[in-house]
């Protein structure tokens, strides 16, 4: 194994304060420096991504008197994936009266994350998630309501109480709606400036501070410097390294990557979630997954039959012959077992035989029960919108026939370094949402990922950033500086470099032979052999890639071949760490299973004695192995233990 990665100097978190863990944000809060009004208006701060992450912290540092600039690659900030996350967000607000907490938010998500995360850190986003709803009700989000007028809950998986915010089945829609629109009025006020369709290429880092990007406007191709106090990188997940995915096709690594390849820290890049509820694969011409919201899993029932030799219709398959096997294995969570442990399930079933639909790769999601039960009226008012999209893809109707699914790659809890103030070990840079790795573990619990993204991007930032800004504004600096040219050129030379292999591959089918390799070996379970095959079939991939690619078209117009070609050089390096990752953590934790490490009864098995420790990885240089640093975690407050959610 050394061969692949040199082992490093251990880190730790220096701006984690100590004390009782429910005094630490209010503590840190206090001692931050803070930024006068009259002083936030000569401070500016770069912001890309423009999701729930980066739409609530642009507008919330516009509101603040900040000069923001804001990019994203979208034609609108309203195209950004958090869209996609339909089924709800989380609060300890406990309206349920059904013994909700902060505390109990706190457990459930590190227990949930299989005690790979930051005791501090999720105890502060169980503590603001109880703000979030507040702020997103005074926005105008329409959450749904219950007959009294107060907000309706439901539950999602690894969790035995209803805390589950939601407005029917397009949650992440609406709320960066609210989100947008907040930012929207900044950009009204002049407080926040908006690039649509610009490409961060490259991180500008001067005397060990992140001080701009470089950003391609994608319509013209012009390579642009822009300048600022800070960043803030609010990029999102990789899950699409795998090609097919539950992400939007343009989703990428390109930002986080190369503020990776500039000195910060990617962390735990092996720990990717598999999302249980997904429409199955229906053919090799697909480039897309599509994500049915696990709050089905509240009220329809999940199955297989128990011969596998058992073809016939669902319908006809009678309560004797079918094996709700979740419900049997574990009977005090049932269909809302955590994620990771309900995509092993369906995998287990369908190895065994069990699996239906096309090429046995699919079990049931069953709503017979809850028709019958509530009736197809409040069926259709909870989930109508999720039926009717199952229906228009799969041209099934899911009243009258059980849905198919199967997991699929979804949300990443890898993702660059940060500290307690949500900084990268790049002093400037800033990274929120789905881009850090700071709230999950090694699984995200379901509706977690909206609460992460507006916590960070409407609470937790603006408190900390300031810290780091009220030494500023930082001495100017323009396009000449021997720094932002460097990075420029970088620029123009790999895009120029793209363009001229003219080989005979298209960059789509590089992708999917990444993505292929990715699933194959570092997808639902992982070996030490296979991981080990994957490692020399990407770098192989890899130098075919800069060979034999064929970029069509000019860098001067629209050239989505050329997005594409380099959002793909970078998952080829990126999916090289992440079986690297997974080859040196030999033990099985939440969304990372080696089979080598199980129990008796095939769960994950944690090795804390070896592995209590999150794994941040530094750029080695280009053919150089990566470097590895050990952060240790500390448990004061939960105790480690086998997970069961039996």
């Amino acid at each position: 194994m050394s061969e692949l990665y040199i082992e490093g100097d251990p880190i730790q978190d220096e701006k984690a304060p100590a004390g009782p863990i429910a005094e630490r944000w209010d503590k840190r809060r206090f001692s931050a420096k803070l930024v006068n009004p009259a002083n936030r208006r000569k401070l500016s701060v770069i912001i890309v991504g423009t999701g729930l992450a980066g739409a609530s912290a642009a507008a919330t540092l516009g509101e603040a008197g900040y000069k923001v600039k804001s990019f994203c690659y979208q034609d609108s900030p309203r195209r950004a994936h958090s869209i996609a996350a339909q089924g709800g967000i989380n609060a300890a607000k406990n309206y349920r009266n059904d013994g909700d907490s902060i505390y109990r938010l706190f457990y459930d998500t590190v227990k949930g994350g299989d005690f790979r995360s930051r005791e501090s850190n999720v105890y502060r986003l169980s503590q603001v998630s109880v703000e979030i709803i507040d702020q997103c009700v005074a926005q105008g989000v329409p959450f749904a309501r219950e007959y009294g007028g107060l907000l309706d809950n439901r539950s999602f998986g690894g969790v035995q109480v209803s805390r589950t915010f939601y407005a029917r089945g397009q949650t992440g829609q609406q709320l960066l709606i609210g989100a947008y629109q907040a930012l929207e009025r900044q950009v009204a006020a002049g407080t926040v400036e908006m690039n649509t369709r610009h490409e961060m290429l490259e991180l500008i880092v001067v005397d060990g501070k992140a001080r701009g990007i470089i950003a391609r406007d994608m319509v013209t191709g012009e390579i642009e410097t822009h300048f600022a106090d800070a960043v803030v990188l609010a990029s999102g997940g990789y899950g699409n390294v795998f090609y097919l995915s539950t992400n939007a096709m343009g989703c990428n690594v390109t930002a986080s990557w190369r503020a990776h390849r500039k000195g910060a820290l990617f962390a735990n890049p092996c720990y990717t979630q598999i999302h249980p509820t997904c429409i199955p694969v229906s053919g090799d011409y697909q480039s897309k997954l599509t994500l049915m919201s696990e709050s089905l899993r509240n009220d329809g029932r999940i199955w297989v039959p128990k011969r596998g030799d058992d073809k016939r219709d669902p319908r006809e398959i009678p309560e004797e012959d079918r094996d709700y096997y979740l419900e049997r294995i574990y009977p005090a969570f049932g269909n809302l077992v955590p994620r990771d442990i309900a995509s092993r399930a369906a995998k287990n079933v369908c190895d065994e035989g069990r699996g239906v639909g096309p090429g046995g790769l699919g079990v049931y999601l069953d709503f017979a029960d809850a028709i019958k039960r509530m009736g197809r009226p409040a069926v259709e008012a909870k989930y109508g919108n999720l039926f009717d999209m199952y229906q228009r893809i799969t041209g099934e109707n899911p009243y009258e026939v059980p849905m198919r699914i199967y997991p699929a790659v979804h949300y990443t809890m890898g993702g660059l370094w940060v500290d307690y103030d949500l900084q990268s070990s790049i002093p400037g840079l800033f990274v929120t949402g789905e881009a850090n790795f700071s709230d999950h573990g090694a699984n995200r619990l379901g509706a977690s990922a909206l609460m992460q993204g507006l916590a960070d991007g409407y609470f937790v930032l603006p408190n900390t950033i300031n810290d780091y800004l009220a030494a500023g504004p930082f001495e100017s600096i323009d396009e000449n500086h021997p720094q932002a040219k460097e990075a420029a050129d970088a620029v123009r030379q790999r895009i120029d470099k793209l363009l001229s292999i003219q080989g005979e591959r298209t960059v789509d089918s590089f992708h999917k032979e990444l993505g292929q390799i990715m699933w194959e070996y570092c997808g639902m379970e992982r070996t030490d052999e296979g991981l080990r095959k994957a490692i020399d079939r990407i770098r192989e991939l890899r130098r075919e890639f800069w060979t034999n690619v064929k970029v069509l078209g000019t860098n001067d117009e629209l050239n989505q071949a050329l997005e594409k070609a380099g959002r793909v050089a970078d998952f080829l390096e990126l999916g090289e760490l992440m079986c690297i990752d997974a080859l040196h953590r030999r033990e099985s934790c939440g969304g990372h299973f080696r089979a080598e490490s199980q129990t008796e009864d095939g769960e994950a098995l944690r090795h804390d004695d070896e592995f209590a420790y999150v794994a941040a990885w530094e750029f080695g240089g280009e053919g150089e192995q990566p470097v590895l640093h050990k952060e240790a975690l500390e448990y004061e407050y939960v105790e480690m233990k086998q997970r069961s959610y039996k």
